[in-house]
Formats: C-alpha cells, structure tokens, sequence
C-alpha cells in the first residue's frame, strides 16, 4: 500500500486517512496529536483493548455509545462499577459487547488511579515512554510500545499487549507517524514540539 494518498478532496495525507470520512476527521484532527489529559488517554487505552480483533473504525463509529455507557471515561466513575454496570453494557448493542473487554476497562480505571496515586496523573506514567524522534515506521511493534506493555500489566492492567501499546501510542502523540507528505505532519510536529510532557508530581522510584 502507498504511505501517502489523495483523497477525495484533493488532500494528500497518510493512505488510511481516506478511508471513510469518519477516518479523514480522525487522522487530520486527533491522530498523532499529543494527549495528556488522563480521561482522553484512559478512553483511547480502553478503546484499542475493545479493538482486539476488530477494526478501529468500528470502533470509532461506536465511540459516542462508548462514552455515554462509560460515563465518558471519567476514571474514578469507572472504578467504581460493579456488576449492575457490567449487565447493562452486555446488554447495551451500540457498544462492543464483550465481558472480558468491559471488565478489564472497570480494572484499569482501578489500576488508573493507582498510577494516579503514584505519579500524579496517568500521563506522567505513559508519557515516560515516549521514544527518541525517529521517521515513521509500519512496525506493529516497537521497544518502548513492548516496554510500556509490560509495565502496564505488571501494575495489573489487561488487554494492553505491545500492538495495542503501539497502537496508543501513534494516536496520542508519542510518536509522529504520520508520513512525509501527509497534509497534517508538520502541524502534529510543531504540536510536539511545544508539547508539555506531563512530569511526575512527586519522587518516584522506577
């Protein structure tokens, strides 16, 4: 597949943006561009664990149904939900209907607010991770993506293997894998550039 594609508006930008207009607003606007803020990170790490073995823009498309019965992915509401909320979402057809999915969502809120706890925010812990600059690649896999696997499931956490790690990754921010030539590069780059990396709030022993 070519890395870069006109779509049908003339835009030259990574091939997959053009897939379906849901993908061009998702590739030009969010993907790539750095996250910090720990509900949208905890939401998009629930979210590539609900994609295991879908598509993302099945996904995506769901993402709105997601939200309203994950009460927005706010991570301490999350905790908190006990098997009340399990059988409404495995009764819920807009989401993906999977109770190994919707559990390990409710554990890494809990896990979440350990990081929280230890670090200051979820973001100070994931953005630890992020690589050296290096150009775009089409590995599955990476060493900080395998890294940061492993460190999210011995604090406990599910379904967050080093493709699903990677995966995060690309979509908020740690890395800039949108290919040269892709209309929004630059732009994510310069976002990158001026990017705060959230800090730990505290001494932590790693």
């Amino acid at each position: 597949m070519d890395q870069i594609g006109t779509g049908s508006d003339g835009v030259a930008r990574c091939s997959w943006g053009n897939g379906t207009p849901d993908y061009v607003g998702y590739h030009d606007d969010e993907w790539g561009r750095p996250v910090d803020d720990d509900e949208r990170l905890f939401e998009k790490l629930s979210l590539e664990g609900f994609q295991s073995g879908l598509s993302w823009i099945t996904i995506l498309r769901k993402r709105p149904a997601f939200r309203e019965a994950f009460a927005g992915f706010d991570i301490q509401q999350v905790a908190l939900f006990g098997e009340d909320d399990v059988a409404r979402m495995l009764s819920d057809a807009s989401i993906v209907r999977h109770q190994g999915k919707i559990r390990s969502t409710i554990n890494n809120a809990q896990r979440s607010l350990e990081v929280i706890d230890e670090f200051g925010s979820l973001g100070a812990l994931i953005w630890s991770f992020e690589p050296d600059a290096r150009p775009p690649t089409r590995d599955a896999t990476t060493a900080e993506s395998i890294a940061l696997a492993k460190d999210l499931k011995r604090r406990g956490f599910s379904f967050v293997g080093p493709t699903t790690a990677y995966a995060f990754m690309q979509a908020m921010g740690l890395v800039n894998d949108h290919w040269p030539g892709c209309v929004v590069r630059v732009a994510v780059e310069e976002e990158r550039g001026s990017f705060v990396r959230p800090a730990a709030s505290r001494s932590v022993d790693q």
